[in-house]
């Protein structure tokens, strides 16, 4: 009986490796939203990491998180490297590609808790008076992450976690976008300066 059991739960570990080693080799994660501002406003607050503490939905899961910035201050070049707890893990990324208002790729390599290099893009889209915004990540599944994609789905791991974030990004980008158009509001508003009156002549000299 024992031996039967035996050989059953073995046909089954083999089958289900069978599975795991025929699943797709990549996976892709993607969602969209769109945000009533102008690309140039989303934009500003992807390619600059400085404002992604803003927006990103990993950013407060660790208070302590030790951030590091390199490179220039927004678009191709620029880095961000973090280690914090469990939750955040330790990371660095790097745009490797950037269209200002337009697309954004990025390097996002994972060193804790499992490590994995993966790409990351951003397409920003004028939609009437907004944009739309499609958040895409894609990369290499090994064999524990064909599995891991199996039962627990990259999607269902990942796509939540945009989702929050494009929500955060859609009302910290329409903020942005309605004090900008209140400060070009108030400039035009403002009086025109009223010109100085002429300097009195000169007496002529006797």
């Amino acid at each position: 009986m024992l031996r039967k059991v035996l050989l059953g739960l073995a046909a089954l570990i083999i089958i289900l490796v069978g599975i795991i080693y025929t699943r797709a080799s990549t996976f892709r994660v993607e969602r969209a939203t769109r945000i009533e501002a102008p690309p140039d406003v989303v934009y500003a607050l992807v390619s600059d990491f400085h404002a992604w503490d803003r927006w990103s939905p990993w950013a407060h899961l660790d208070p302590s998180m030790k951030v590091t910035y390199g490179g220039p201050q927004a678009g191709t070049g620029a880095t961000m490297s973090w280690t914090g707890n469990d939750k955040v893990g330790e990371g660095n990324m790097r745009i490797t590609e950037s269209k200002p208002t337009q697309t954004l790729a990025m390097r996002l390599e994972f060193i804790k808790p499992m490590a994995s290099v993966n790409r990351t893009d951003f397409t920003f889209k004028p939609d009437g008076t907004g944009t739309k915004v499609d958040w895409v990540m894609t990369g290499p599944l090994d064999f524990m992450g064909k599995g891991m994609d199996l039962f627990v789905g990259m999607d269902r791991m990942i796509g939540p976690d945009f989702e929050k974030g494009l929500a955060s990004m859609r009302r910290e980008a329409e903020a942005d976008a309605r004090k900008r158009a209140e400060a070009a509001t108030a400039s035009s508003a403002q009086p025109a300066p009223t010109p100085a009156d002429p300097a009195p002549a000169a007496a002529p000299a006797k």
